[in-house]
Parts: C-alpha cells; structure tokens; sequence
C-alpha cells in the first residue's frame, strides 16, 4: 500500500507510520519510510536541523519543491512507501505560517502546482495508493503538545481550529479523495494500536488483493524466519539473542 499521510501536528501520523513500518517488515515486505517533509526536516543531525530553520525562504522553498516533486517518483517507484505531509501539510503551514518571524516556514509557496503533483501519481495508475487523513480532537492535540512537545513545534494551540479546518479543505479537493482513494482516521481517545487496527480495516477496500492476502497470513508474534520444505512454506520462530 501507497500511503500518504497528511494531518495537523500532533494527529498521530508519524506513531503510525512507525507501526505500520514494523507491521510490513515483520512480514518480510520492503518498506520505503519519508517521515521528513515538515521544517525541519527530522532525518537531519541536529545541528542541521538548527542551521535549516534559518535558511533564507527562497532557499526553503526551493528545498521543499524539489522534494515535493522528487515524491512523486518515489510513490510510483516503491511499494509500501509511507510518506507523511507531502504538499498537502506545505499550503496549510505557508498559508497559516508562512509571514509569522517565529515560524519556520515560508510565504512564496507555488499553490498551483497542488493538483499537479498528484495527477502525475494519478497517470501511473497504481492500485494501491490511499490518502490517510489523521486527525484528532482539539483536546487531545493539546494534551499531546503538553505531555510530549516537538522540538522544532510547528503550530500554536489557538490556531487549531483554523488548521484542522483549512486540513480539511485541502484534503477535499485532493484528487485522491475524488478519486474514492482517501479514509479518515480519528486517533482521539485511542491507543497506537488501536489506531493501527482501524487503519488497516479502513483501507482494506483500497489494496491490492495480494496485499490482502498476505495481511491474512499467519505470522508468529516473535521473530521468525521464513523456510520451504517440500514446496510448502513455512515461517520458524527464532530465538532472540
């Protein structure tokens, strides 16, 4: 599965990605993981990450486009690819952030390259890609921005509403939500795994059929490898060291 996961700061979306990852390798499946579209960028040392946030804007939005763009081909190239914000997150926080001097983010956003970045994924015509809208109550963002705040925190408890809202605009006029290709996933009031539970659930009309049949697969709950005998497979608990 193709995911692309777009939210407001705080929605769960990286927790996520994190257990989805584990859950696609403990199945011996590939993943390709960018967690890093948000300035700064996470990947980064932290020295770096301290030089980025005070890069001139042209130099940051040139920065962010060309790996907005580089994505593209990156969504149609690998399979289970989980990237997080993409542009969908880039027009909330220029538009919010982009003229605040405590922010780092930039106001010379292209808007209008929106749609297209998305119809270049719509011409390959993958069967597998879904847009995962996270979203969480007002509370519960700011009770996670109190018990476990971002280094470089991108949005202000007051301006929730406002993004949760503009989030929702943005993500509506996606071509992936017109295309029947979006799910929304509320994780208020839920552990990580249930919120993983529900995501799979929710996107199991949107995958492959070999997809599915290897979520129907029985794994063990340790660590296992996987061996043939006779033709038939077989997966072997292992023990850990």
């Amino acid at each position: 599965m193709r995911c692309i996961f777009v939210g407001i700061e705080y929605a769960g979306k990286s927790t996520l990605i994190k257990l989805l990852t584990d859950y696609y390798r403990h199945r011996k499946l590939a993943v390709h993981v960018d967690d890093h579209f948000t300035i700064p960028d996470s990947t980064l040392s932290a020295d770096s990450r301290a030089v980025y946030v005070n890069f001139p804007n042209d130099v940051k939005e040139r920065m962010q486009r060309m790996q907005i763009q580089y994505h593209v081909e990156v969504i149609k190239n690998y399979p289970n690819t989980l990237i997080a914000g993409w542009h969908i997150e880039e027009a909330v926080y220029t538009t919010v952030y982009g003229n605040d001097p405590d922010s780092p983010y930039y106001g010379n956003y292209q808007y209008r390259a929106q749609r297209g970045y998305e119809t270049q994924v719509m011409e390959a015509r993958l069967p597998d890609v879904v847009l995962i809208h996270v979203t969480a109550s007002d509370d519960s963002i700011k009770e996670r921005m109190e018990t476990d705040p971002h280094e470089y925190q991108i949005i202000k408890s007051e301006d929730i509403p406002n993004l949760k809202q503009l989030f929702d605009e943005e993500i509506d006029k996606s071509l992936f939500t017109h295309k029947g290709r979006r799910i929304v996933l509320d994780t208020s009031d839920k552990t990580p795994t249930e919120s993983l539970d529900e995501l799979l659930l929710l996107t199991e009309p949107l995958i492959t059929f070999g997809e599915l049949a290897i979520r129907a697969l029985p794994v063990p709950d340790s660590a296992y490898e996987v061996r043939y005998e006779n033709g038939v497979r077989k997966t072997i608990t292992t023990k850990s060291n």
